[in-house]
């Protein structure tokens, strides 16, 4: 018998009636809770960004650049802890598009600079209005006063977690 994701739909013990059982030991950890919320969120955003033909990067690298102005290639890599020729992929399809652009630096011809374009910044606004829709779907069951809170929290947990820029 194959074993069952936690929270995967698997026939009742009494019956052959599917149901939805998530072990409660799992369901007093936050930490699984956070974990498959931020999955179900993750998932939901990387599908609407594939309508589009982009993806988590895409965006990730279009923020960091709208966010904190041009960087060098492979200060791109070391902010976003993505693999160097992973982000070569992600910077030439972007430069490609004309969301990016990339130039030699004069002082080292071996350093690429990335600076995001106005199509760039364009995009990320509407990739923006797509996260925030998945976000507002994930959260639906809270109201505002408690999103705030919630944002409140992780952000503080975030802040403090190891390596955290």
């Amino acid at each position: 018998m194959a074993s069952e994701e936690p929270g995967s739909t698997a026939p009742a013990a009494d019956g052959p009636s599917p149901v939805r059982a998530t072990p409660p030991t799992l369901l007093d950890l936050s930490t699984y809770l956070l974990s498959r919320t931020g999955k179900a969120a993750r998932s939901r955003l990387a599908e609407r960004l594939a309508r589009r033909g982009l993806r988590l990067w895409d965006m990730a690298v279009l923020a960091a650049l709208a966010d904190f102005g041009p960087h060098a290639q492979r200060d791109l890599v070391r902010r976003l802890g993505v693999d160097a020729s992973d982000m070569a992929k992600v910077a030439d399809q972007l430069a490609l598009a004309g969301y990016v652009e990339r130039t030699r630096d004069a002082a080292d011809r071996r350093r690429l600079s990335v600076t995001v374009t106005e199509a760039g910044r364009a995009l990320l606004a509407e990739l923006r209005a797509e996260a925030l829709a998945v976000q507002d779907e994930v959260l639906a069951p809270l109201s505002g006063a408690e999103r705030r809170v919630l944002h409140e929290l992780l952000a503080r947990i975030h802040a403090e977690l190891p390596g955290t820029p």
